[in-house]
Order: C-alpha cells, then sequence, then structure tokens
C-alpha cells in the first residue's frame, strides 16, 4: 500500500519559490539530475572497490531517453540506487544532500570524484515539470525496488515496486510549457554544455537504440602534460570551442597541492575586437560544468582566452561575493595569473621568434591584465615589444637604448646626482592615416613605435604612471618642436607670416604657427596636445562627453616649403586659395575632412586642374 507524506521543508510556500526561482536558467535541471547520477555510479564503485559491494560486468551510465507522446524526460543511472528510508531521508529532506554523508562515512577511504554541490539539484526538475517519479533499487541484497512521486505541492507517494537492477530512474512529466526539453537537438546540446566531460558515458537512447555517447569520459585537461601531444591539444581545443582556427599556444595547469586545479588555456588567433570579447573559460568542478567566465575565480583579463578549469576544491554552493573574499579562490586566482605570465616569459626567452609572431595577437591580452593586475606587470613587464617603424620588434628598453629618440646632446654625460628628464618616446597610432608623419620621421632619421590597438592610449598613460618620470609617450603629430623642426625658430620673423596665413583660413578657430621643419617637402602639418587627445580619446572610449581634442589643434605651416616662402607675395585672393588648400592637405593627414570641407577641397582640385589644362 503507498504511503503518503509531506516534503519536509520549512514553509509550505517553498516549493513555488524552489520550482521558479531555484536557478537562473531553466535548463541547467539536465545538469542537476546527471550529476545525481554520476554521483550515484562514483558511490557505488568506491564501495565495490573497498570490498563492500559486488559489481558486475555492466558498464557504468547515465541514460536519457524522451517519450513526445507521453510528454516525458527520463533519466537513469544504474549506480548506488536507494532503500525507502534513504529516498525518504534524500529526497524528501530538501538541500539534505546524500553526497555529504557519503563522504562523512568514507572519509578515510577518501571521497574523490563526489560531486557533492548540489544539495538542490533534484528539485531543480520541477522548474520544466508538473509532475516527477523515481523508481530506485538499492545495491542492498534483498531490498525491495521503491516508488517515489510527488507534483512539487510540498507532498509525495512512496510505495515499494518492481524494477530490473539497481540503480535510479527518474521520470519527469515536463510541462506543456516546456516542451522543448523533449526535443534530441536541444537535449544533446545541453549535454555537450554541462556534461561535456562527466566521468561516466552519457547515453541518449533513441526509440530503444543507443548511439555513441555524448560526452569525454576522459577529456584531454585530466591528463599529465607530458603525455600530451600538440595534436591533441589542437584537437581538444577544437572540439570544445567550435573554433577551426588553431590555437597560437596553450598552458596546461596541472596540480594537487596546494590546491586541486587542472585545465588548459588557450590563447587563440584574435582577428578582430569583437572576437576578442568572444572568449569563454569554462569552469568545471570534479568534471560537471559551473559557470563561463567566472571572473571570481579567474582574472577578468583572462577571459580574453579560451580555456577549461577543473577545481573540486572551489565552494561552488556560496555566493559570488563569497568567492571574491575566499582565501581559497583568491590563491587559485594568482596561482592562474602566475602560470600565465610563467608561459609568456617562458616562450619569450625561449623561443622569441613565436613570441614576435603571435604578438599582435596577445598583445592587447597583457596590456590588459598589466593595467588590471599590478602583480602581472611586474611578471612581464620585460617582455613587453613594441614594433618600430622599420617593422622589428623590440622592448622598450632596447627601443630607447638603441637611440630610437633624441635626447639632446650631452645626455649620456648627465651626472648621476641630477634628476633626469623623461625620455621621449614617439609612437605611431595609425600607420596609414599617418604615413605622412612617418615619412617625415624616416627623412629626419628618427624612429617610433607602432601602437594601433584600442587599448595602447590607456596602456601609455599606465606606462607613464607606472614609471613616473621615466617615459613620455607623445605621438607623432603632438610635438613637432623635438621632433622634426630644423633649428631654433624665431617667431618675431614669423609674426607677419603667421597673421597672414590665419587672415585667409575659412577655419578661423585653429591655431597657426610657422617653423622650420626638416623636410622641406611638406607645406604644413596639424599638431594636437597629446593630454587634449588622450583625454579625448579616453572619453569617447567610455562613451562619454568630454574635451575636444581639436579645441587645442595648431597647423605648423613650413616656412622651408618655396609655397610658405612665396605666401606673402601672393594677393589677397590667392592666398585664401593657398592658405585653405595647405590646411585641407594638412587636415587629410591627420583626420578626415567635414562634408564642406571636402566640398571646398574638391572645388579647389578642380580649379587647379582647369588651369593645368586651359
Amino acid at each position: 500500500m503507498a504511503k503518503q507524506g509531506n516534503i519536509r521543508i520549512s514553509s509550505e510556500n517553498m516549493m513555488p519559490i524552489i520550482k521558479k526561482w531555484l536557478y537562473s536558467d531553466k535548463d541547467i535541471f539536465l545538469r542537476e539530475i546527471v550529476a545525481n547520477g554520476v554521483d550515484a555510479i562514483t558511490k557505488f564503485k568506491k564501495l565495490v572497490d573497498m570490498g563492500e559491494a559486488a559489481g558486475d560486468e555492466a558498464e557504468y551510465s547515465v541514460r536519457i531517453s524522451a517519450d513526445k507522446q507521453a510528454g516525458t524526460l527520463t533519466v537513469e543511472d544504474n549506480g548506488i540506487g536507494m532503500t525507502e528510508e534513504e529516498v525518504e531521508q534524500y529526497i524528501t529532506q530538501i538541500a539534505f544532500s546524500g553526497a555529504a554523508d557519503f563522504v562523512a562515512k568514507y572519509e578515510k577511504a577518501g571521497g574523490e570524484g563526489i560531486i557533492g554541490h548540489f544539495g538542490l539539484g533534484f528539485y531543480s526538475a520541477y522548474m520544466v515539470s508538473e509532475n516527477i517519479e523515481i523508481f530506485t533499487k538499492s545495491y542492498k541484497e534483498g531490498a525491495p525496488a521503491v516508488h517515489w512521486q510527488s507534483d512539487g505541492e510540498s507532498t509525495y507517494t512512496i510505495e515499494t515496486c518492481e524494477k530490473e537492477g539497481r540503480g535510479t530512474k527518474i521520470v519527469m512529466h515536463i510541462a506543456p510549457e516546456e516542451k522543448e526539453f523533449l526535443e534530441e537537438g536541444t537535449l544533446r546540446s545541453l549535454v555537450e554544455k554541462y556534461c561535456a566531460f562527466m566521468p561516466y558515458n552519457i547515453y541518449y537512447d533513441y526509440k530503444g537504440k543507443d548511439d555513441k555517447p555524448l560526452n569525454d569520459t576522459h577529456p584531454l585537461y585530466l591528463k599529465n602534460p607530458k603525455d600530451c601531444t600538440d595534436e591533441e591539444y589542437r584537437d581538444f581545443y577544437r572540439k570544445t570551442f567550435h573554433d577551426y582556427h588553431d590555437p597560437l599556444f596553450w598552458i596546461h595547469l596541472n596540480m594537487d597541492y596546494p590546491f586541486r586545479l587542472k585545465g588548459i588555456l588557450y590563447f587563440p588567433k584574435v582577428k578582430s575586437k569583437v572576437e576578442l570579447e568572444r572568449g569563454k573559460v569554462k569552469l568545471y568542478c570534479n568534471q560537471v560544468f559551473i559557470a563561463d567566465n567566472l571572473k571570481e575565480v579567474i582574472p577578468e583579463y583572462l577571459l580574453l582566452l579560451n580555456g577549461v578549469i577543473d577545481c573540486p576544491d572551489i565552494p561552488l554552493n556560496v555566493s559570488r561575493s563569497f568567492l571574491q573574499n575566499d582565501r581559497q579562490v583568491q590563491k587559485i586566482s594568482r596561482h592562474i595569473t602566475k602560470k600565465v605570465a610563467d608561459k609568456l616569459t617562458g616562450l619569450f626567452k625561449t623561443d622569441k621568434e613565436k613570441f614576435v609572431a603571435c604578438w599582435n595577437d596577445i598583445s592587447v591580452f597583457i596590456k590588459l591584465g598589466c593595467i588590471k593586475d599590478e602583480d602581472f606587470y611586474s611578471k612581464v613587464k620585460d617582455i613587453i615589444i613594441f614594433k618600430e617603424l622599420n617593422g622589428e620588434y623590440k622592448t622598450l628598453e632596447e627601443f630607447v637604448g638603441m637611440g630610437g629618440q633624441e635626447q639632446g646632446e650631452g645626455a649620456a654625460e648627465e651626472k648621476k646626482d641630477e634628476k633626469k628628464e623623461p625620455m621621449t618616446v614617439y609612437y605611431v597610432s595609425d600607420e596609414v592615416g599617418q604615413a605622412q608623419y612617418i615619412s617625415m620621421f624616416k627623412d629626419a632619421g628618427l624612429d617610433a613605435i607602432v601602437c594601433d590597438t584600442f587599448i595602447d592610449p590607456h596602456f601609455l598613460s599606465y606606462l607613464e604612471f607606472k614609471d613616473t618620470g621615466k617615459y613620455r609617450f607623445l605621438r607623432i603629430d603632438a610635438d613637432v618642436d623635438a621632433a622634426l623642426k630644423e633649428g631654433a625658430g624665431v617667431e618675431e620673423e614669423n609674426k607677419e607670416l603667421v597673421e597672414a596665413f590665419k587672415a585667409a583660413l575659412a577655419n578661423t578657430q585653429i591655431a597657426v604657427k610657422a617653423e622650420k621643419l626638416k623636410n622641406a617637402g611638406v607645406p604644413a602639418i596639424i599638431n594636437v596636445a597629446e593630454i587634449s587627445r588622450r583625454f579625448s580619446e579616453m572619453n569617447a572610449f567610455y562613451g562619454l562627453a568630454g574635451a575636444d581634442a581639436d579645441r587645442d589643434m595648431t597647423i605648423i605651416i613650413n616656412t622651408a616649403n618655396p609655397v610658405i616662402a612665396a605666401f606673402m607675395g601672393l594677393d589677397e585672393e590667392k592666398r585664401k586659395f593657398v592658405a585653405n588648400q595647405v590646411y585641407y592637405m594638412a587636415m587629410l593627414s591627420y583626420k578626415k575632412l567635414t562634408p564642406e570641407e571636402m566640398k571646398a577641397f574638391t572645388e579647389n582640385n578642380m580649379s587647379l586642374l582647369k588651369t593645368y589644362v586651359g
């Protein structure tokens, strides 16, 4: 005769809350049910190993099947099973995990492999089910099979039943609005997402037929690194992240003390900023998927990578705020950071050619890591490289030491006790747009570093802050005086020229300055104060309104250029034509013209063409 009872919870209103709010994603219920099955198998296998239970030749496995007509989803394992008393204890007392009880009982024999984080896991199935049945038979000889069922309204029935073989079968009567969880494609994708590396084979039974297992019970990250081949690493990457581009390189994490941690972090080939934001580090506990990109465990900048981390020691059944302050979690995070830094520095020292070849793909990650983590910066600061105008890569120390910038005569003889001025390092942020400036730099025998990623403005500011007084970074269009000027200019001599040129310009807001430049072929260049432009770029990056760098823009006319040298001899109309044409040409080397400016520039060019052909 069936026995009835009440599910023992602290409040009769708890079940509706569990059904609706237990997890943020409903589909996670399948992970919980399958994980319970894996625990049941692990428990039984442990008892067999200890001689407390008799094993058999049957394959340990979890089987999933769906019956659309009946509206049921079934998950069955051949694990330890439960007696009626155990069903009463572990199922009807919400949040009391049988795993914890088992581990406590067999602590001396070792409880490794028990997941045990999912006390409420069984009840997650009520998020998609209107009724659930359990058919279970204990491994204990003579124990009758048990049938339990409940519609999730705080009552249940339990009775003996017929069942062949030990283990547990959970039959979920899926709610009408959740029928998607009866679709084979949906179930297979959920197993791939949540159960891809569970330690026992998971099968999807279709009309009584078994396909090949849906999971990999021995994922590569569990192997000893010395036993893994490069091709195995690449195959694992392609299969796990569905990326058919080979990773640049990888880091295999494998430690057992002072905490257990295994995993592989891959450095993917990045072809655009959008792809950079798609990094995914999958966090597992005993081969059970927990979350993607859990930044409380994995430093935020490492989430730009792709990887798998399995750490059984993380207390996953507590809040994220607890994780942030947990010392063990902090140690794990620091260890992962150290291993990444060690890999990068090791590659730099042992295979610099490969390091340089990968730099464009990994530089953003490294620079972001430096900004976010001072400890990471201290470990990798000596391997940060920059591309010169000739395409070669050097560290900043090598670049400055090779005479990349002019520091003034006698700088080498500066007394040690005198305060040194910051070393000026010029940089390029757009090799195409700043081609004219680059040409002038090369003609003047100067060099610059190329900084053309979205994070470079912030990284240069960070370097100036970290090495206060050591470096000063200037974009090549920011300061003409030290780099491109030919000798000392006399402002008074050029005063009349500057006023005449400014009077002829349509843009009355821009400042005008006259200098004799080393390159006589350039009539004028645009300069913008470095600090103003950086502030403007920072605001634009964060989507904020703020300083407009163009307000601090200066056009420097080159007195060594024949057009500028002849300017004062022109009549008023020709001065306007020449001044504006010179301005438009200089602006085109700096940024795009406004529609009005482009229209005027085009009309001027047409006038020149008519004069040439006419």
